[in-house]
């Protein structure tokens, strides 16, 4: 009966070990960013629009344009996004650094003749007060970093919203769906409509506030991403 309560007891702790691990290793696993306020974008104050004249030809919030080019401008208008986005960071950093010490005091003299004394347990043996002290230190640190990014391709999007300034804020996305697997292109920002070329597509270098996604799932994507385990093991949460 002991021994039968023994190993209960032995694994009810390694369970407990598992599921620790597990919920750390779950942890570990979260790399979805979090959307931080402090990056948004400020809209301007909306200004007060002035009642509609009775009779009047022309009334506030109704577009009437006599000549139009096909430029998004509206809710819900399309808008192409060409995507070329290129960056590259690069960091290199080192250090060195190099000490020397080095200290000496003569043996002292008193009436022109040195002093010295003998040490308990040691007759006949007569020792000084003259000292040396040498120390060094060095220390050497290097480190070098870089990145590099590139995306090509076209997004079409839609305007959500015009905002008072006259700026349009669009935002779309693309599913792709190949084989066993889903490819995701998401892409949202700001658009001044002078930016909008005459075939209605905007450079993302020229889109304020951009945020681009771009994410699959599938076998493939499975296939290629390290298991709960292993992020674990590898992120801050391990203690070795």
């Amino acid at each position: 009966m002991i021994a039968v309560t023994g190993i209960m007891s032995h694994r009810r702790i390694v369970g407990r070990i598992l599921a620790v691990t597990m919920a750390l290793g779950l942890g570990a696993c979260a790399t979805t960013p979090v959307p931080q306020e402090s990056f948004a974008p400020a809209y301007p104050a909306a200004a007060p629009v002035p009642p509609p004249g009775a009779g009047s030809l022309y009334q506030a919030r109704r577009n009437v344009s006599l000549f139009q080019d096909v430029s998004a401008r509206r809710v819900g208008d399309i808008l192409t996004v060409v995507l070329v986005e290129r960056t590259s960071a690069s960091k290199k950093a080192s250090t060195s650094t190099s000490r020397s010490d080095k200290v000496d005091l003569p043996n002292p003299t008193l009436l022109g003749a040195p002093l010295s004394f003998n040490a308990p347990g040691r007759s006949g043996m007569d020792l000084g007060l003259a000292t040396s002290v040498d120390g060094s230190n060095t220390f050497s640190g290097a480190g070098d970093a870089a990145q590099s990014n590139s995306l090509e391709g076209r997004i079409t999007v839609t305007v959500a919203d015009v905002l008072p300034n006259g700026n349009l804020f669009v935002r779309g996305q693309k599913r792709v769906r190949i084989n066993q697997g889903d490819e995701y292109l998401q892409f949202s920002g700001i658009v001044r409509p002078t930016d909008v070329r005459a075939d209605n597509t905007v450079i993302s270098t020229l889109v304020a506030d951009a945020r681009i996604v771009y994410t699959g799932e599938g076998a493939v994507a499975s296939a290629n991403a390290r298991g709960w385990l292993g992020r674990f093991f590898n992120s801050k949460w391990w203690p070795f």
